[in-house]
């Protein structure tokens, strides 16, 4: 008799049941596991990995009274966690309803209403869109934000840029690094003034509900690549703009709202003062010595690799 793992808590016997993509995709998986699934940017995802995603998905869902036979929206773009979203929502027998990120209020606020759907899994920078329709979906009760796809770009005068090189030994996975890294930067903030800075999920740093500082991370053999961006005081994006054609409806859209150490401390925090506060707080948090040097071989091939990436872009 086959039986079906729900999300990595429990055998059922399903007898002659026909059977579904959460139950194939983990079929799939126990047979390939280290198997590449997925290719995203930088990283490559392996189906054990996936299948580990996806139910946390799951069981995160559950938590929340999601029950098979509900809807779930799914607005997200082609990123790596719709597929964990898209699959976990099968595994629990819950019903995916994806729809195009690029609607609007009207047609996004239709479809969550014609679909009855109890939750909405988005981009952060799409959760205020969502909020300001959510009394005309009556049936809708969650709002689930993961990941960002906004730009991200730096101003020598306004913000920060800082990269590190990890080898992958230290954390388990690329969740526990993500978590490392913003505890680290939370507790350089805190130091700084920012009592509400705040570790929101993978790839930003928030405070009073904007965005602080922005972590990248990827993968080069057995390298982590981490990149963060920081703004010290508040940025003009004016000249992005200009340089960068958007159309006027999506520049809410495409830019988060953003903040600075300097508006939210009323003080100025130089280059200097902040690579010591930084420092000291990676330091306290890996129990290491930091000391000004040259890069290592390895740390050298990393960075080498990394700006010849970014220069596809």
């Amino acid at each position: 008799m086959f039986k079906k793992k729900l999300f990595g808590k429990a055998e059922i016997p399903v007898g002659e049941l026909p059977i579904g993509l959460g139950q194939m995709f983990e079929t799939i998986s126990s047979q390939f596991k280290r198997r590449e699934a997925i290719r995203y940017e930088n990283q490559v995802i392996s189906y054990q990995e996936a299948d580990g995603q996806a139910n946390r998905v799951a069981g995160g869902l559950e938590s929340l009274g999601i029950v098979p036979g509900d809807r779930v929206a799914i607005m997200l773009p082609n990123i790596k966690e719709f597929y964990y979203s898209f699959f976990g929502i099968q595994k629990l027998g819950a019903i995916a309803v994806p729809f195009n990120t690029m609607y609007k209020g009207r047609e996004i606020s239709h479809i969550l209403r014609d679909s009855g759907a109890k939750a909405v899994i988005c981009l952060s920078n799409f959760a205020g869109l969502i909020q300001e329709i959510q009394r005309d979906c009556p049936d809708l009760e969650h709002i689930i934000v993961t990941g960002q796809r906004t730009f991200v770009y730096v101003d020598p005068g306004s913000s920060v840029n800082i990269q590190m090189v990890f080898d992958k030994t230290r954390f388990s996975d690329f969740d526990e690094a993500y978590h490392a890294v913003g505890e680290i930067l939370v507790s350089s903030f805190r130091s700084m003034g920012v009592e509400d800075a705040w570790y929101s999920h993978k790839g930003a740093i928030r405070a009073s509900g904007k965005k602080l500082a922005t972590i990248l991370l990827s993968e080069i053999e057995n390298l982590y690549i981490v990149n963060i961006v920081t703004f010290l005081k508040d940025m003009d994006n004016g000249p992005l703009f200009k340089v960068l054609y958007i159309p006027p409806e999506l520049k809410e859209r495409a830019l988060e709202p953003m903040t600075s150490i300097l508006s939210e401390t009323g003080q100025s925090i130089s280059l200097e003062d902040f690579k010591a506060v930084f420092l000291s707080a990676l330091s306290d948090a890996f129990g290491v010595d930091i000391e000004d040097g040259s890069l290592t071989r390895d740390e050298l091939i990393a960075y080498e690799k990394n700006r010849a990436l970014a220069g596809r872009v």
